[in-house]
């Protein structure tokens, strides 16, 4: 599905791009402005300014407020959207299957599994608890990985020819590794199984400024090196055959993609629980707009902006109470789903 234009397409591309930079400048400063303290977008703008220039102090709690407890809530929300939407449209492309995404292609579940063992063992070791900031990422690394290993080898490999065998498998490992995640919650202490349940639904309301380092440093990095690889990947489009021609080695560049794929899916599970869909709505949506482009910067950005705003609707919809962020997205996300699947046939 294609959106129709009547502009000539490089002035319809440079019109969307611009409103794309405008929304990413706007949206901070619009979703600082939300919440339960009564703040306008005016005086978050002057707090802005008053920080660039480091002269701040002059905003009392008010500041406190919006730099110390919303910002890093947005620069984490915008992260995870950019890097799940991002792994989402890798997915599609290297595996040629329009519904790929990490949520259906297990890896979320295999990371939240990885970083449930990892929060049952630092209820049982103190020195786990002190190296959480690094061992919550990589346990739900290994298990991310773990899923992509269990697909790839239901698949035999060929993950862009099977593409209802993909789908269906990353749909039971998914199933498999959620029972794993209930049963270690069933045999765990009460006071880890409520931080579990809390942290799987999905949420940045812990966000600090320590914590958006390692989320963001991973997307950056991640979305740099497939842009080194972008050609390469663009070229699996066409097919292994066609690919194969050009010299790429499709193989270990595929691997190399879904290992990408996997990292920034742990890293940011590990920070913000489970939240899906976001990896097969925006590739799509971004499609829609610009036909024709694999346009991985823009999808990042739509992604963080989608994100953002999503999270301004879970603390801004009920009065004194939070909607999970996985909630909202599986509510949004499923019917997406069920589109695209009537759409492709």
């Amino acid at each position: 599905m294609q959106v129709k234009r009547t502009l000539p397409k490089q002035l319809y591309f440079g019109l969307m791009v611009m409103a794309i930079m405008l929304a990413s400048t706007l949206t901070p400063m619009l979703a600082a402005s939300f919440g339960a303290a009564d703040i306008s977008f005016s005086q978050v703008y002057q707090m802005i300014l008053a920080q660039l220039r480091g002269d701040t102090g002059h905003f009392g709690v008010t500041e406190r407020i919006v730099m110390e407890l919303r910002m890093p809530r947005i620069v984490l929300a915008f992260a995870a959207g950019a890097g799940l939407a991002v792994a989402g449209a890798v997915l599609q492309t290297v595996t040629r299957n329009p519904l790929a995404d990490p949520y259906l292609f297990g890896i979320s579940s295999g990371a939240s599994l990885g970083a449930v063992v990892v929060i049952t063992l630092q209820g049982q070791s103190e020195l786990a608890a002190q190296l959480s900031w690094l061992s919550l990422p990589l346990g739900a690394f290994i298990g991310a990985v773990l899923s992509v290993l269990l697909v790839m080898a239901f698949c035999g490999g060929r993950l862009s020819i099977q593409v209802e065998r993909m789908l269906l498998s990353g749909v039971a490992i998914s199933f498999m590794f959620g029972a794993m995640t209930s049963l270690l919650l069933y045999f765990s202490g009460p006071q880890a199984a409520a931080s579990v349940l809390f942290w799987s639904l999905g949420s940045f309301a812990k966000a600090t400024w320590a914590d958006v380092g390692l989320p963001v440093l991973t997307v950056v990095g991640a979305t740099l090196i497939i842009l080194l690889f972008k050609r390469q990947v663009m070229a699996m489009k066409a097919g292994d055959e066609t690919a194969h021609t050009l010299g790429i080695a499709v193989g270990r560049l595929r691997v190399g993609m879904l290992l990408l794929c996997s990292l920034i899916t742990a890293v940011l599970v590990a920070n913000c629980g489970g939240i899906g869909f976001v990896g097969l709505m925006v590739p799509h949506i971004v499609r829609m707009l610009m036909p024709g482009r694999f346009a991985l910067l823009t999808i990042a950005l739509v992604g963080g902006l989608f994100m953002i705003w999503v999270d301004v609707i879970a603390r801004s919809l009920l009065s004194y109470q939070e909607l999970p962020i996985g909630i909202i997205t599986a509510v949004i996300g499923s019917g997406f789903f069920l589109f695209i699947l009537a759409s492709k046939r």
